[in-house]
């Protein structure tokens, strides 16, 4: 019997939503095993999240037809969406010369900790070519430049639209993807920030946290926009420092936490857990049936 879920999110937010879907659910013969909600006083907008198992053995397409009538109870936009947990969804990482978040994905994903399945790496270096090469993954080098960016990235979202791929990850890409990219994958490139976001931006954001003598470092993944590193945070996460490290301390921490944060955000967002709120997001916690997954991730 397979773990189905679905999203909910709906403008305004009103009573009764929760007791129709419920309701709907249980006359579907299928039986919640998990569930979280949130209704935002500031927003107006209502998100929720229910995992259930399909007693009566209820199709994906038959439950999407017959949720149709529960959405049209409410005078209001609600958008919904089921799908299948066991069903990974397919990811493309796109690297440049820093490659310890691409080999901590590798890795998670090697071992089942990760639950995507990694359809291609691009770089703009070969760097990487031998080590993804040997996974049995497509590995693409695009070079780029001032004078062949657009081209490179009209091959960049080829290798996108042609592997079906859902989720574009930034593990340390260091270029700026054009406003016309960010635009047609709104919501599905998620990047990693070696900065505890909004400080010390830019390309050494260690260096200036030395020279400040932070206590504490961190990162952030977060949505990409047209904005550059201004996107919805998915997750954050920091590491104490002392007067007694080095530079090169800091960046060892810093790159640690980098890929933890990121592997977070990639399995939040994989399991659909993580909501648009306008400028934020909504991240509903992992189930206690996925903890040690999620621990692992």
């Amino acid at each position: 019997m397979p773990n189905l879920a679905l999203r909910v999110a709906c403008t305004p937010t009103t009573r009764g939503v929760v007791a129709a879907i419920s309701t709907f659910l249980a006359e579907q013969g299928c039986n919640i095993t998990d569930s979280a909600q949130f209704d935002d006083a500031h927003t107006g907008r209502f998100f929720m999240r229910t995992s259930f198992r399909s007693e009566e053995a209820r199709t994906l397409d038959e439950l999407r037809a017959a949720f149709v009538s529960v959405a049209g109870k409410f005078d209001f936009d609600m958008q919904a969406e089921f799908f299948d947990e066991a069903v990974k969804r397919k990811i493309v990482i796109m690297v440049s010369r820093f490659g310890h978040c691409l080999n901590d994905l590798l890795y998670r994903w090697r071992i089942g900790a990760l639950p995507v399945d990694i359809a291609a790496v691009i770089s703009n270096h070969t760097d990487y070519q031998k080590l993804v090469v040997n996974h049995d993954i497509p590995f693409h080098c695009i070079k780029v430049t001032k004078e062949n960016k657009p081209q490179a990235e009209a091959e960049q979202m080829h290798v996108v639209e042609e592997t079906g791929a859902e989720l574009i990850v930034l593990a340390r890409y260091m270029q700026v993807l054009s406003d016309d990219m960010c635009r047609k994958y709104s919501g599905r490139i998620i990047n990693i920030h070696h900065s505890f976001l909004p400080s010390f931006k830019g390309a050494n954001p260690y260096k200036q946290a030395f020279e400040r003598g932070v206590k504490l470092i961190g990162a952030t993944s977060h949505y990409v926009t047209a904005e550059l590193d201004e996107g919805p945070i998915i997750d954050q996460d920091t590491v104490r420092i002392t007067h007694a490290q080095s530079p090169d301390d800091y960046i060892s921490l810093g790159r640690d936490v980098e890929a933890q944060v990121l592997s977070r955000a990639i399995h939040a967002h994989a399991n659909g857990r993580v909501f648009l709120n306008g400028n934020k997001t909504v991240v509903f916690p992992a189930s206690p049936n996925s903890f040690a997954s999620e621990r692992m991730g």
